[in-house]
């Protein structure tokens, strides 16, 4: 009876089940590696905006506070964009004819919101309260980065899963006075640890709480 397969058939369904099985691991390693990049996360980019408003110069140059234009951090889930009415407080005396605040003048004069591209995004079903962090004496810094040297606002964290579960397992080493949370100067103690456990206890966080799944996916 002759073969039907020549002898070398099996060799050739070994090599072939070879590419398969190291094809499999390399699309799950780029899988992997994909969710991991920058191009997933965002972290480090400064997405296009209509104005390119700069922390560095408006904050850290000219020493504006926080709230003065995301009014709703200390109250809300929110931290709030400014209206256009706010930028119009200090531009309608001050670099009027800019070409660069063109848009704002335009979003006054049409009473139309200047459409800003979010920098820090998070998914639906992950729950963030700016309030709650911020009565914590979570600072600005710790999510947002050293916002004071940027010239054009970028994501400085992955905000990756693991990212926030590290501060909730361990919150005391990210925890300075309610007062300093905008403070974008400020200067930790030597130890402190220390300070964050003292303050964990007088803002009444619950450290064995936080990591529960119900506290960011509700």
């Amino acid at each position: 009876m002759s073969r039907i397969f020549r002898k070398s058939a099996d060799t050739w369904l070994r090599v072939i089940m070879l590419f398969v099985a190291l094809a499999l691991v390399a699309g799950a390693g780029l899988l992997v590696a994909g969710a991991a990049s920058n191009v997933t996360t965002r972290e480090n980019i400064a997405p296009a905006q209509p104005v390119p408003f700069s922390h560095k110069h408006h904050v850290g140059g000219l020493g504006i506070d926080c709230r003065y234009c995301h009014t709703a951090v200390e109250v809300s889930a929110s931290a709030g964009l400014p209206p256009t009415e706010t930028c119009m407080t200090c531009h309608s005396q001050l670099w009027t004819d800019a070409d660069l605040l063109a848009p704002v003048r335009q979003s006054w004069a049409k009473r139309t919101p200047i459409h800003w591209a979010r920098v820090h995004n998070l998914p639906d079903f992950a729950y963030f309260d700016h309030s709650i962090h911020v009565s914590s004496g979570v600072g600005c810094v710790e999510c947002h980065g050293a916002v004071d040297e940027m010239p054009l606002t970028r994501q400085a964290e992955n905000l990756r899963m693991r990212f926030c579960v590290n501060c909730h397992d361990d919150p005391a080493p990210r925890l300075r006075p309610r007062e300093a949370v905008f403070d974008m100067e400020w200067t930790p103690p030597a130890d402190r640890r220390a300070l964050g456990e003292t303050l964990a206890q007088r803002y009444g966080i619950d450290t064995e709480d936080l990591t529960h799944c119900y506290i960011c996916h509700r």
